[in-house]
């Protein structure tokens, strides 16, 4: 009997813990952040963008970000306009895509 108070008690305290942990993972807000790739360096994983204001977030500026998905770096060069998003307190770029040109006006 004591044995499964043992193992019900540490049950229901990992149970606690893992759900004040999800919580605080999803309750972070996040931003679309759009740029232009400035450099890609491989190696470190990261791209320097020129970045458009991200409102509640950030200014324009040019900046080195980490990338979530390092396999991301193969396909974007520079030149590109990518849009990413970003979660405060994480200066890294999650889901990177390059971004589809605007359709250009049609001529007269």
């Amino acid at each position: 009997m004591k044995a499964f108070k043992k193992v019900t008690t540490v049950l229901t305290a990992s149970l606690l813990i893992a759900a004040l942990c999800f919580g605080q993972a999803s309750s972070k807000k996040s931003y679309v952040f759009k740029g232009k790739v400035e450099g890609v360096n491989a190696k470190e994983g990261t791209l320097k963008v020129n970045n458009e204001k991200v409102a509640g977030w950030m200014d324009p500026m040019v900046m080195d970000y980490k990338v979530d998905d390092p396999a991301v770096l193969k396909t974007i060069k520079t030149g590109d306009q990518i849009t990413a998003t970003v979660y405060d307190g994480d200066m890294a770029l999650h889901k990177v895509q390059v971004a589809k040109p605007a359709a250009e006006a049609p001529k007269k």
